[in-house]
């Protein structure tokens, strides 16, 4: 039996739209290694591409053959393949989140590998059993870490208000599809839409800045009524599925990034009416009611959190910026933090409550669940003697903010500051309890589990 690496240039296969549509992948283009792939044989799919990695594992069901093109995937081909060699195979699991190219550099298993190496050879590239358990290993990282998580990305969101870029760099670097108002990734969690009033009126857009934090966008579809599905379920549905809205001003050549936002929970969406495309008959169109990201949310009954983000142990910190005073100290507190968190984590669960990480409609927590009607909000801190009060400090303000915007959305919420060992001071015993806030750490943590007494 050989592993092996099948890359997809989404450049080529739309494959963000055949996840987004529920497609079924049944066969992959092959051109090398024809006498030596067999049924049987286990295999990852890579997309190419700055934001890619490996999105998806599964099984050759059978040896490669001669193939036309008329294929059930042939609608997502940007050009049609063509006859050529295909080898016949099943998805078994797609991943939340690619395994990112970083994480194959780093690790010395997969040095003067084919994918690394010689990454526009024809497809595939062979990995040695060593690879390929080191690859299943670091995909199952979430379910054998004991919770409901999905993979670490490992490519946060670089862009700022107000940037520019082309919008094939953007594809390029987040995934989703490069043609249309509404682009999902399956490679991020990010659904990238576009307003672009030069484009939009002849197809019935009519998008509405409300105020500078209050936009009103249209769904897609440009004849018919709309509908709930494709890029408009994505948007519905982003708080429930922990997805980012980014919003860019344009939709061809160089966009323009206008920020995070999120569906108004008061009142998601309404329903309006508009021409067809060009002029043609009225229909029934969605009209999302958005806000801008950092504006509170405080309306009643909107959940909090979902299931939590396992923290990667594992990945190497990127560099601290050169101005910082020791860089071995930045990523010692980064690990420190992200062992501290999952260790938390694993013992909420372990005691039968569910640890969530927070939604765009949420306050940046690091760890959150709900027992009983009490909702509890975790900051977490790493502490050095040098920057201890600091740390206290900065936690102590950050959970009231939490408590605050979270308020409305609990019965009752507290907020818990979690550090990795006794604070050298005790004073901030009594700080803490006059605030409000729990101060706890590993072995001192008896009052983060106390069952909170009704007002």
């Amino acid at each position: 039996m050989t592993a092996w690496i099948l890359v997809c240039n989404p450049a080529r296969f739309r494959i963000d739209d055949l996840r987004a549509d529920n497609g079924e992948l049944d066969s992959w283009t092959v051109r090398r290694y024809l006498n030596e792939m067999q049924e049987g044989d286990p295999f990852a799919l890579w997309v190419s591409g700055p934001g890619g990695g490996v999105v998806a594992l599964g099984e050759l069901t059978g040896e490669p053959r001669w193939s036309g093109d008329e294929r059930a995937d042939h609608q997502y081909w940007v050009e049609p393949p063509g006859a050529r060699d295909a080898v016949p195979l099943k998805v078994e699991k797609w991943l939340e989140s690619p395994i990112p190219r970083a994480w194959f550099i780093d690790n010395e298993v997969f040095a003067g590998a084919g994918i690394l190496s010689q990454p526009f050879a024809g497809n595939p590239h062979r990995l040695t059993n060593e690879q390929w358990n080191a690859l299943t290993t670091r995909a199952e990282q979430a379910v054998a870490s004991g919770l409901d998580s999905e993979i670490p990305t490992g490519d946060g969101w670089h862009l700022q208000p107000g940037d520019q870029i082309r919008r094939v760099e953007l594809h390029d670097r987040y995934g989703g599809s490069r043609q249309g108002g509404i682009s999902p990734s399956s490679q991020s969690k990010n659904v990238l839409f576009f307003t672009d009033a030069s484009t939009g009126e002849q197809h019935g857009y009519d998008d509405v800045w409300e105020s500078d934090d209050h936009f009103r966008y249209t769904g897609e579809g440009q004849n018919g009524d709309q509908v709930f599905a494709k890029g408009n379920k994505a948007i519905r549905d982003h708080l429930r599925d922990g997805r980012h809205l980014r919003l860019f001003i344009g939709s061809r050549g160089i966009v323009r990034y206008a920020g995070e936002w999120i569906l108004d929970p008061n009142e998601p969406y309404s329903w309006g009416s508009a021409k067809s495309t060009n002029g043609g008959p009225k229909r029934k169109v969605i009209h999302f009611h958005l806000i801008r990201l950092g504006a509170a949310v405080t309306a009643p009954g909107v959940p909090v959190g979902s299931a939590y983000r396992v923290e990667d142990e594992t990945t190497v910190p990127a560099p601290a910026a050169p101005s910082a005073p020791d860089p071995a100290l930045v990523g010692r507190n980064l690990n420190m933090h992200r062992q501290l968190q999952n260790a938390l984590a694993k013992e909420v669960q372990a005691r039968g409550m569910k640890p969530l990480s927070p939604t765009p409609a949420d306050p940046a927590f690091d760890i959150a669940w709900h027992d009983g009607d009490t909702l509890t909000v975790i900051e977490v801190k790493s502490l050095r003697p040098e920057n201890e009060s600091h740390q206290l400090r900065t936690g102590i303000g950050q959970l009231l903010d939490y408590v605050d915007q979270l308020s409305a959305r609990a019965p009752r919420v507290r907020g818990v500051l979690w550090l990795e060992r006794t604070p050298l001071e005790e004073r901030w015993l009594g700080i803490c309890e006059r605030a409000g806030v729990v101060l706890a750490w590993p072995g001192a943590d008896a009052k983060v589990w106390e069952q909170p007494q009704a007002l």
